[in-house]
């Protein structure tokens, strides 16, 4: 089967659709899949040092074509880069037709991909990730418009969970039967437990966007009162490293905070190991994969109720959850972490066996080359209407958050 899979800006290492990414494509060229990838990024240097960027990374055996996102980088033009890129699948198609279009993210590639599924009469699959559930559609009448397009009209919807998908019902009215849940993957092989060490600190790890809505500077807010023997490493970069290295030197954590900026994916792993347990005091998520990552690691997981947790992490099982925003609460379950070893052992355990027995990359990746053998070969939705008033948008101002 010929796939283009077209994948929002590309973020190396920090962002875990673009490891999601990586990962599904690998897997539908393990099965036989011939797949080409347009992966939009940023260019800009200053851009790319704060947010990540550059050209998409050559996966094996799949044709990646990079699309610096030009009109994003413009003043947040998203609907340029809608134009280059159904110009580039197109062209695409015209080298050697495609079977199945599959958009990672609702807007601005889901839109894009829609567009060019019904100029080229070929089916589409639209994967709504976290940032278009969660944002896109309450920011302006524009992208509330593409986004209701895309979830009417898309050949398939996947989605990574019930509470995610209830959110999008709740937001934009799509039926919950439009949704197919397909639950994030973390390889396995590539992410390991390493041996548990018994010195009487207790490492705590976040790995990700270092950003305010990931739960980052509550996560700081929270240490000063965590009792017991502790360090902590935040790991990544994002729109507030800077405020949060001036929230860590106001609190007085500079000797037990490190921050270790961008990490190469196949550096990650080892800085899971090096950890004990993985905060991730998150507003919201689509599905995490870097809580994945991290109970394959044999980490005790912190999170919060949040959309798109809840449906992997329940509390006293396989993790510990607090009310996101909550400071007080994120102390006091930091401190029964490090009080308590044999808690943390037990959430760890329970968690590795769950990322073992259901979150492998081999059960996901069938799924969804499933769903594209469904589609194959049927008609796409006719008669959308590709004109919509361009209103204002917070997003056009800083389209990275977006």
């Amino acid at each position: 089967m010929r796939v283009c899979f077209v994948s929002r800006r590309f973020f190396p290492a920090i962002s875990g659709m673009s490891i999601y990414a990586i990962n599904l494509l690998r897997q539908l060229v393990a099965a036989g899949h011939d797949v080409t990838m347009v992966s939009q990024y940023y260019g800009d240097p200053e851009r790319a040092r704060v947010y990540g960027g550059g050209p998409p990374p050559a996966v094996e055996g799949v044709r990646v074509i990079g699309l610096e996102a030009l009109g994003e980088q413009a003043g947040g033009n998203f609907e340029r880069d809608v134009d280059a890129m159904i110009e580039t699948i197109a062209a695409e198609h015209a080298r050697a037709p495609f079977d199945v279009l599959h958009a990672q993210y609702g807007y601005p590639t889901g839109w894009a991909t829609l567009l060019a599924a019904e100029r080229l009469g070929v089916p589409c699959v639209v994967s709504i990730q976290g940032g278009d559930g969660h944002w896109v559609g309450s920011c302006c009448e524009t992208h509330r418009v593409a986004m209701e397009r895309v979830l009417i009209y898309a050949g398939a919807l996947l989605i990574g969970g019930k509470s995610f998908a209830q959110e999008v019902h709740d937001r934009l009215g799509t039926p919950m039967e439009r949704f197919t849940i397909v639950p994030g993957a973390v390889d396995t092989e590539r992410f390991t437990p390493g041996m548990r060490r018994d010195d009487g600190v207790v490492r705590f790890f976040y790995h990700g966007r270092v950003d305010r809505r990931k739960g980052v500077l509550d996560l700081l807010r929270a240490l000063p009162g965590v009792t017991g023997a502790w360090r902590c490493t935040i790991s990544g970069i994002g729109p507030d490293v800077e405020a949060a290295h001036a929230l860590a030197a106001e609190l007085n954590l500079s000797d037990r905070v490190t921050f270790t900026g961008y990490a190469e994916y196949d550096s990650v792993p080892e800085r899971y190991r090096d950890h004990d347990v993985f905060v991730s005091p998150t507003y919201a998520e689509g599905f995490s994969n870097t809580i994945l990552e991290a109970m394959a690691s044999g980490q005790a997981v912190l999170s919060c109720r949040a959309v798109g947790v809840t449906d992997c992490i329940r509390n006293g099982e396989n993790g510990l959850l607090v009310e996101p925003g909550d400071v007080p609460a994120l102390t006091a379950a930091l401190s029964r972490l490090v009080g308590d070893r044999a808690l943390r052992t037990r959430l760890a355990d329970a968690g590795l066996a769950e990322c073992r027995r259901v979150y492998s990359w081999h059960a996901v990746g069938r799924q969804i080359a499933g769903i594209y053998e469904q589609l194959r070969g049927t008609e796409p939705a006719t008669g959308i209407d590709p004109h919509i008033r361009v209103a204002p948008c917070r997003f056009r101002a800083e389209p990275h958050l977006l």
